[in-house]
């Protein structure tokens, strides 16, 4: 995006987090996340409802188009007739479902939303299918109606939205929310006089990440179940690469790995010039997360990107319960919660998965990586993000799992990230790049040299910048470095080492170091220090300097025992 893009998302996000926040007065986080994330989800489905009704409405009104239900201008007596016809062709669902645009009912049309709100509680708003009258109820009670009905016509959403009458708001609060969205052009930007090329799923896609973010700090440790810092997912999928296949995310939270694969898939249709949505139709996403509210929220994300997706038919545990059982996925990226203690269970001892050990009860890094790797495809790739704990730990036979990982060549690459990159937790964190095919990628056709027998290793904790006080982030160019460096080793494309910051190891260096996969321990220190020394030769000159000054504190210490010794006290 250009800056003034930017600057106009920047300003919306800012109006209606402003606008929303004002619910905080009677709601605590957890819960005013799904009234605000709700009315978005409605604003967004009415705005890709109204775009692909004014597509239509152009299509129906050219002499090219011919419907033998439908009958031109000349073919009606008067323009009333005409008008209830063209009104009547525009509520066919099946225009709408084979553009990939949810059905949206007319009493969960935003214009619905707007209109009927405003009246008193008792106005009678439409007719039911019977001819009876319904009566407003309260604004909660719209809203969730039009959340019902939503529901009704698109099954894939049953039980998803969560409705709001429980939270008991004032009705003022829910139409100045109902007041702010509406007075923002989510269709047609305009900024400072300026139509901007934003489309409606680009700024309502925004602003509901944006807001999952905010939820995530205001939630603090709890948010984190469900929010993974941009930058981190960005990166991950910048790396991988998920251009088609399977994609598979077992802790998904709100699906933001599904939904940086689909900005992805756009991002290279428009550098290779080929159609984005016909590319998207050969990415298949699965998702599983145990808690009801994130499992959600993730459909939701889902559904305002307007992307397919399969989570099961219920939320649950990945290990206990997987909703999976048979998938094989092409791509498997996820950032489970770090160092689980309460995740085992007795139906676990013997399971198929645990292949290169069985995990320890009191910690489920390597369960969620095994679980990873047992739905991966023969040919497939994974990234996970674990606690640095992982790369080193020999407590409880984590090390036996690491060493037969990387003795059966699975691990691609390491990526040790820099601190405070998470709103959750402060523990330092890794990415792990796994794959079965180090060979070549020849199922995939991909330009990749054979790896086996290799790991790379990369050190990107000086990479990045403090985005505030508590919060570090990466810049685009940091992503850029670290998923070109993985690529062109992958490729063989002027990749090098470079000391302090990345190096490709062979296996046996690695078994030499007790199979630890720390990157600092191989990619070493930088090659200049800040006084243009190279460091091994200053690291020479400053041990020679220790060993010298060891030796004559050992001759002053000999001395001053002997003067003492002459004075008559023994030391």
């Amino acid at each position: 995006m250009d800056n003034t893009e930017q600057q106009f998302l920047r300003d919306l996000d800012d109006k209606l987090w402003k606008a929303a926040d004002k619910l905080r007065a009677n709601l605590d986080a957890a819960n005013y996340k799904h009234v605000v994330l709700g009315l978005i989800f409605l604003k967004y489905v009415s705005d890709a409802f109204e775009e692909r009704q004014e597509q239509l409405l152009e299509l129906f009104q050219t002499d090219a188009y011919d419907n033998i239900y439908f009958m031109h201008r000349d073919d009606y007596d008067n323009d009333a007739d005409y008008q209830q016809a063209l009104n009547e062709e525009l509520e066919l669902l099946d225009y709408y479902r084979e553009a990939n645009v949810f059905w949206v009912p007319k009493a969960a049309r935003w214009n619905t939303l707007k209109e009927k709100a405003v009246l008193p509680v008792g106005s009678v708003i439409w007719q039911d299918d019977a001819g009876a009258d319904v009566k407003l109820r309260s604004v909660s009670w719209l809203i969730d109606n039009a959340l019902e009905e939503i529901e009704k016509s698109n099954n894939k959403l049953k039980g998803i939205l969560n409705r709001i009458s429980q939270y008991q708001l004032d009705n003022d609060k829910l139409i100045g929310l109902i007041n702010t969205f509406s007075d923002t052009s989510f269709t047609k930007p305009v900024f400072g006089g300026e139509r901007l090329n934003l489309h409606s799923k680009d700024i309502l896609g925004h602003v509901y990440e944006y807001f999952l973010g905010q939820f995530a700090l205001a939630e603090g440790k709890q948010g984190g179940q469900y929010y993974t810092p941009k930058s981190i997912v960005t990166l991950i999928v910048e790396m991988l690469q998920p251009y088609s296949g399977r994609v598979y995310d077992p802790a998904m939270g709100s699906g933001g790995f599904f939904v940086s694969s689909d900005k992805f898939i756009e991002e290279h249709a428009k550098e290779q010039h080929y159609d984005a949505e016909e590319q998207k139709k050969h990415i298949s996403v699965y998702g599983q997360e145990s808690n009801p509210t994130t499992w959600k929220l993730a459909a939701m994300n889902m559904a305002i990107r307007g992307i397919d997706f399969n989570f099961g038919k219920k939320n649950a545990d990945s290990f206990t319960d997987d909703q999976h059982p048979d998938l094989r996925a092409d791509f498997v990226m996820a950032n489970p919660p770090f160092n689980i203690k309460d995740w085992w269970s007795e139906s676990l001892a013997d399971d198929v998965r645990w292949k290169y050990g069985t995990p320890p009860k009191g910690n489920a890094n390597f369960a969620w990586l095994q679980h990873m790797l047992y739905h991966l495809a023969p040919t497939g790739s994974l990234a996970l993000l674990l606690a640095n704990g992982s790369m080193s730990s020999n407590t409880s036979g984590e090390g036996e799992i690491r060493q037969q990982l990387v003795e059966a060549d699975l691990v691609e690459c390491m990526v040790a990230l820099p601190g405070q990159l998470f709103t959750n937790t402060q523990i330092p964190a890794c990415i792990w790049f796994l794959t079965k095919d180090k060979a070549n990628g020849m199922v995939r056709n991909e330009a990749k040299r054979n790896r086996r027998g290799e790991i790379l290793f990369i050190d990107a904790r000086n990479l990045g910048f403090m985005r505030d006080r508590v919060l570090r982030d990466f810049t685009t160019d940091d992503i850029a470095k670290l998923a070109d460096t993985f690529h062109a080793w992958q490729r063989n494309e002027g990749y090098e080492d470079v000391a302090g910051f990345c190096k490709s190891v062979n296996l046996d260096e690695i078994k030499k170091n007790d199979y630890v996969l720390t990157p600092g321990r191989y990619v070493g220190a930088d090659d200049v220090e800040e006084d243009g020394e190279p460091f091994a030769e200053k690291m020479s000159r400053l041990a020679g300097q220790l060993s010298e000054q060891f030796t004559e504190s050992d001759r002053l210490e000999a001395e001053i025992k002997l003067n003492l010794g002459r004075l008559g006290y023994e030391v």
